[in-house]
């Protein structure tokens, strides 16, 4: 018995090294224009941040690299961007200083907000609670006359600063996860649809084009509820936000002291995309455009899993499920430069970022990079786990991966992450590419996975050290600077099939450019 047992181990050990996986693609058969839902939006802290050299510098390196066309951040109308107060005598004060400046920025570089609505004003809140090391107000408004007031006051800052035809491709989202109670707010849902209504009414009033939306919750709730209360009140809603994350249980640890654990589930996250779609297009505006406005695999800020290779393949796999789903699936977020739990004292500490307080390329950030290195033109394309495209000039570009769930039962993301984890051999994976126009090419490899692009396993080879020296950093930079794996030059015959095998293993990630000289 127990040899037999060996045996069917040791041939299932020897088919799956031997396995071969196989894509074809006719490079006259497309199937449109690529959908870059992907590069939308992406996430930020709180805009106090945004002020700060080394966040700017970092946002418009990805900016460079990753194509990302708005951002998102809390914390607008927190006392740390001194937005609003009161005289003596309770009126309204306004300043616009420090927003001016982000948001100056940003459109400098070609990224344009996404503003979120929050969090109160101390001087306008109807209460003391906060949330964050950076105490962001999460109360109801004492006064919801004087709300509407900022809010359009400052709208119509925005459209004298900006002009109304930038403001009118901006999105409004009015508020953060209000469904999240007291966490960020202190209110209910009456309370919150009451905010939405005064807010929708002072964008709207400074330009009916401008467009609001909401509710921006946790896990894919409210949304029916959100479109009834607008179709039954008559107010304008133009888009649907809420947010998802890919573990089993809770929504919100900031410190990532309750043990989180990728979920099982193959349709985690994208799952709630494809539900909110649904549950859109079953209500009375079923045209409104759905924006994630938030996700990731996990959703506290010290998950190891955010720095480990096994993030680049995960953003791949739930990108491909979601389809056309969603028109912005804004990645929560660029950098380790997030101070919800204060500032951090160790280089990874398991941050959303796609880079590190020191600008070091986690292997999610090369996600972005390649998709964005795909061309304007998807190709038809029957393998699940990957992009094929051209752009214009006919280079064609393969993006392929793997994504095998590793975690064991009974083990959290804290405690399995966090080490090195060697990949299985899932064993090769080859493409075909037919019909490409004769001529000479360049073949361009690039690569992510483990001990690929994968600094994290670097810093353990470093002995995890608690600071990073800046002779470490280069080096960890240099070790991880995606620079293509492969590069050689092919010529392509007329009528001929493009062939080529590579070997695979779990979760890893390959980008495969042919340039056409």
């Amino acid at each position: 018995m127990k040899r037999t047992i060996l045996f069917l181990a040791f041939f299932q050990i020897f088919i799956t090294a031997n396995a071969q996986r196989t894509i074809n693609v006719d490079f006259n058969k497309t199937a449109g224009n690529l959908n870059t839902m992907f590069r939308e939006c992406v996430g930020a802290g709180r805009a106090n941040e945004g002020l700060r050299a080394d966040w700017q510098q970092q946002l418009a390196y990805v900016k460079k690299e990753c194509g990302f066309k708005y951002i998102r951040m809390h914390g607008l109308l927190t006392d740390d961007m001194a937005v609003y107060t009161e005289d003596n005598k309770g009126n309204p004060v306004y300043n616009y200083m420090y927003v001016d400046a982000l948001y100056d920025y940003l459109l400098s570089i070609g990224v344009k907000p996404f503003v979120e609505l929050g969090f109160m004003p101390n001087a306008l809140a109807s209460g003391n609670k906060t949330i964050f090391w950076w105490r962001g107000n999460v109360t109801p408004p004492k006064d919801y006359n004087k709300w509407e007031a900022l809010i359009k006051n400052l709208v119509q800052h925005f459209t004298e600063r900006y002009g109304k035809e930038e403001v009118k491709t901006w999105y409004f989202e009015v508020w953060n996860e209000p469904n999240l109670s007291p966490g960020f707010w202190s209110g209910t849902q009456e309370e919150y649809f009451k905010l939405y209504k005064y807010t929708a009414s002072a964008i709207k009033s400074v330009n009916p084009a401008y467009k609001v939306g909401g509710p921006g919750t946790a896990g894919a709730a409210w949304e029916s509820e959100m479109i009834d209360f607008c179709e039954k009140n008559n107010l304008p809603i133009d888009f649907v936000s809420t947010h998802s994350y890919g573990v089993t249980q809770g929504f919100l640890d900031e410190y990532g002291q309750g043990g989180t654990a990728l979920s099982k589930d193959p349709m985690a996250v994208s799952g709630d995309v494809l539900q909110s779609r649904k549950e859109i297009s079953m209500s009375k505006k079923p045209n409104l455009e759905l924006h994630y406005t938030e996700w990731s695999s996990s959703y506290t800020p010290a998950d190891p899993i955010h720095d480990s290779y096994h993030e680049a393949a995960y953003i791949l796999e739930k990108l491909k499920q979601v389809g056309n789903a969603a028109n912005s699936m804004s990645y929560w977020v660029f950098t380790d430069i997030f101070e919800e739990p204060g500032p951090r004292y160790n280089p990874f500490h398991g941050g959303f970022g796609l880079l590190t307080i020191q600008g070091l390329n986690k292997p999610a950030f090369y996600t972005y990079k390649f998709l964005n290195k795909l061309g304007q033109t998807e190709l038809t394309n029957a393998d699940s786990r990957s992009w094929v495209c051209k752009n214009n000039k006919g280079d064609v570009q393969l993006l392929l991966w793997d994504y095998t769930y590793t975690l064991p039962d009974s083990t959290n993301n804290q405690n399995f992450y966090n080490k090195d984890l060697p990949a299985k051999s899932k064993g090769k994976v080859k493409i075909n590419l037919s019909h490409i126009p004769a001529g000479e090419y360049t073949m361009e490899v690039y690569k992510v996975g483990y001990r690929t692009n994968d600094v994290y396993t670097g810093y353990l080879d470093m002995g995890k050290p608690n600071q990073l020296n800046k002779q470490q950093v280069e080096k960890l930079k240099k070790q991880n600077d995606g620079v293509p794996v492969i590069t050689r030059q092919i010529e392509i015959k007329p009528n001929s099939v493009f062939s080529e095998s590579f070997d695979i293993r779990e979760n890893d990630v390959y980008l495969i450019s042919l340039v056409k000289k």
